[in-house]
Formats: C-alpha cells, structure tokens, sequence
C-alpha cells in the first residue's frame, strides 16, 4: 500500500491534497476539477488467484485509495452490505459466449445496472464518513437512467444524508424512471428536466458550485464524478481477471466498455495503473459518439444529444473524460484545464497532437449505430440464446470486431434486458423475464417534480426541498 494512493488532488491543480473520506462527501473539488489519488498504488501479488470471494477481491483493491480516513473496518462492512444484495454467489460471473469472447454479468444486484456495485458502497462508505464526522450530507446527481434508480435504492431514508436526482424527462426507459419515482422516502426528491442528460449535469456542476447550498452542510454528487463511484468499480475488472485464470486462460483481456460518462471505462484504466495484466480498453458508444470522435479525430466537439435504444449512454460530455485527459497529459492540470476550459466556453477543442497519441495508447473508442445496436440483440439470441440489453448490444458489437486470436475479449453487460422491453421485445419477439427487483416495482405512484433546464429552476427546486 502506498499513502499516496489515499491522498487526492484535483485534475485543475488549484486544490490542497486531501483524504479519501473528504474527496468521498465533498464529490467536485473545489477548483472545479475531479480528484484523483496522487499516486496509483500496486495491485496487491495474487490478488487474481482463483478461489477468491469478490469481498476479498475488492477489499485488496479498495483499501489503498482509502487508508486511515474512514473507521476501522468500514470498508469491510460496506463490501459484506453489498455482497449481500446480489443474487450470483460470484457477484460478477463472466460467461463465455464463444472462443475467445466472453461477457462479464453486472447486473445482479437490488435495481438490476451495474451502478449498484460502486453506488451499494458510496452509500455505506458515506454513512461511515458522517458518523464519524458528525456533518449532514445532500447528494445532487444527474444521471441517464441507472445511476439515479441505483442511488435511490442505496441512499432512502438514509439517516442523515438527503438525495436530488436529476433525470432527463422522457429520455429514460419507463423501468428505469420507475425504479427512482416509486420509492417512497421524505429524504428523496426526483426532478425531470425538459433537456438531455448533458442539461442535468450542467445543473449538477451549476449546484455544486453554489456555496449557499453548503449553509446546512455537506454538498456533494454520487455521480461518477465522484471518485468513490469509480473506486466500486475497480473491483469487477479484477474479478474477471481471476474468473478468466481460473478458465485456464493466461492471456490478458481486451475489456470493451459501453460508454456513456467514461466512468466505468476508466475504472478499468486505474486497475491497469495499479498493475492488473490488460491487453487493451475500447470505450463502445453509440450514436453519441463526442468521445469516440475525440479519440479518433482529435476534435473534442459537443452536439446536441440524441435519443437511441441505449439510453445510458446518450452523453455528449462525459465528465470522467477529463480524468483520462489529466492522465495522459502526464498529470498537467495546467494542460487539463485549458482542454476543458476551451470546451467549456467555445464547444469544441482541438486536442493537442502529443496528447491524442497519449490518449490513444490508454483506449480506442468505436461507434455503433441503431441499426446495428438491434442487429446485435437478435445476433446474441439466435447464436448464444442471450437477451441482452441495448447497452450490452453496443459492446457486443464492438467486442467482435476485436476478435483475432491474441487474446480474450471481455464485453461488460451493464443491465438485465428486462429493464428496456420496449427496445428488446420487437428483436426478440416476446418480454424478458424481469428479475424479481423489477416485478416488484408493481403499480406504485410516482413521485416527480417537472423543471425546466435553467440553473435558476434548479437551485429554486433545491432550496425549497432542502428548506
């Protein structure tokens, strides 16, 4: 363990280093950059033996980036809280779909998404936070479907912590609206906004940088703009590499992750930093491709965001793209601010040629459009007997091009078909069977507030929630 791992700085540079439980209940730092650890720590030696427990798995790879800034034994408590709300004994299992391709199953858990596995954790890792500090927290969060119904699940009537979810109205399937609208808990409040998911993590940062709201306490996001969210996450690409050794194959993976805030794909480039054998990452998108034509033409541009099959993923400005930026530019948050400075102000950057060359050696990005997105649930069906959601099409259809004998190719399954019928029963011809998490969703009312997509309308609804 090295405890600079514990110690987090900003990707702007204007912030003083600070802990593990302050980066977790603060989430943006104050400089209006993203925390980062200071140093990436190594991968404990047999942490990919077979035979481990995803408890112990994740433990070795979470316990650096925390060292003394939580109570004795939170980590341990929070892994065996989460653990215990999955329905596999292996929590990920990887299953293999033919020679070579392999599909790592994250949707086990209380709301069916892989949110659930870093999301169960920031929760549990929050309450140890507070209770030791004593402070209040409210968490704002924008999210396209899953990171909302998973941050719902984890934080109801959480005694001492209060929970905004920002979603973009009508652009998130009815399951996944459900899931956050049907809870019923005073600590929660739900706003559709008349935009994209772009518009709600504008409004996020907009809150976040409002130091009224921090007049009755802590203020912060659970989205993965929090660095505890990607922490959660680092844990599952080590599983799967143990999963694989156990499969008797000792080559590394390509990992390719469908992409949507960059979160997840680079959760799978800090356990490579930490030494994790990993052949490649593709980051699959759809046909909101601002990433994949940032890493293919040099040109960081926004458009407007449009409607596809993979709701999750219709982001046209991830967050964490900013932490690879930070990363392959050496660490410069001089380099990093003005890349995101420049977007900010003019919609578009042109990137640096040292710095694409760098990027493209830390991942490569692909776009699959809808036509193909639907091609590729009906391929998983009729060959593999598979009914997989859009999300997890998306990555499917990437991860076949990457098949050429070198190696294993993992595609990441972020959510259980059940959860987008509308998009998968007219491949496959008939409704997935839903997991009992969402036939329990039943007719419940729903609780949501309309708002408009302006800074003035968020800050109003979240003064009168919080008043």
């Amino acid at each position: 363990m090295t405890d600079a791992a514990a110690r987090y700085i900003s990707t702007r540079g204007d912030t003083t280093p600070t802990d593990f439980a302050d980066a977790l209940l603060r989430g943006m730092a104050p400089d209006g950059g993203l925390y980062m650890p200071s140093a990436w720590p190594t991968l404990p030696a047999g942490a990919t033996t077979p035979g481990q427990s995803y408890v112990e798995i994740a433990k070795a790879a979470m316990a650096p980036y925390i060292g003394d800034a939580l109570p004795e034994g939170a980590l341990d408590r929070a892994l065996q809280k989460l653990v215990a709300g999955f329905d596999d004994p292996a929590v990920t299992p990887l299953v293999q779909l033919a020679d070579d391709l392999w599909m790592l199953e994250l949707w086990h858990g209380p709301t069916a998404a892989f949110k659930d596995l870093a999301m169960q954790l920031a929760a549990a890792l929050s309450e140890e936070a507070l209770a030791a500090s004593g402070e209040r927290l409210t968490l704002v969060t924008a999210t396209s479907g899953d990171t909302g119904a998973a941050a719902v699940n984890a934080f109801a009537n959480t005694a001492g912590i209060d929970l905004i979810v920002l979603h973009p109205l009508d652009r998130v399937s009815a399951v996944q609206r459900r899931q956050m609208t049907t809870v019923e808990a005073d600590n929660v409040l739900n706003l559709a906004i008349r935009g994209d998911f772009d518009d709600c993590q504008r409004l996020v940062k907009g809150l976040l940088s409002e130091e009224s709201l921090r007049e009755r306490g802590r203020f912060s996001s659970v989205n993965s703009i929090n660095w505890a969210r990607l922490a959660g996450q680092i844990p599952y690409y080590v599983s799967a590499a143990m999963q694989l050794q156990a499969a008797g194959e000792s080559r590394a993976p390509t990992f390719v992750v469908p992409t949507g805030n960059f979160g997840d794909a680079f959760a799978g480039i800090a356990a490579r930093k930490m030494g994790l054998p990993v052949a490649g990452f593709v980051a699959a998108v759809n046909q909101n491709d601002a990433l994949a034509r940032a890493i293919n033409d040099g040109l960081y541009a926004r458009r407007a965001a449009v409607e596809t099959a993979s709701v999750s993923m219709d982001v046209q400005a991830p967050s964490n793209f900013e932490r690879l930026v930070f990363e392959a530019s050496g660490r410069d948050p001089a380099a990093t601010r003005a890349v995101f400075e420049a977007f900010a102000r003019d919609g578009q950057t042109s990137l640096p040629a040292d710095l694409l060359v760098a990027l493209r050696a830390e991942v490569s990005a692909v776009s699959v459009d809808e036509a193909t997105t639907r091609a590729e649930i009906g391929h998983a069906y009729e060959t593999w007997g598979k009914v997989v959601c859009p999300h997890t099409a998306v990555a499917l259809s990437a991860a076949r091009r990457q098949l050429n004998g070198s190696g294993p190719v993992v595609a990441l399954s972020t959510a259980h078909a059940a959860k987008f019928g509308k998009d998968v029963v007219p491949v496959v011809g008939f409704d997935p069977d839903p997991p009992h998490v969402i036939r329990a969703l039943g007719d419940r009312p729903e609780r949501l507030t309309v708002i408009e997509a302006t800074p003035e309308a968020a800050l109003d609804a979240v003064r009168g929630f919080r008043s």
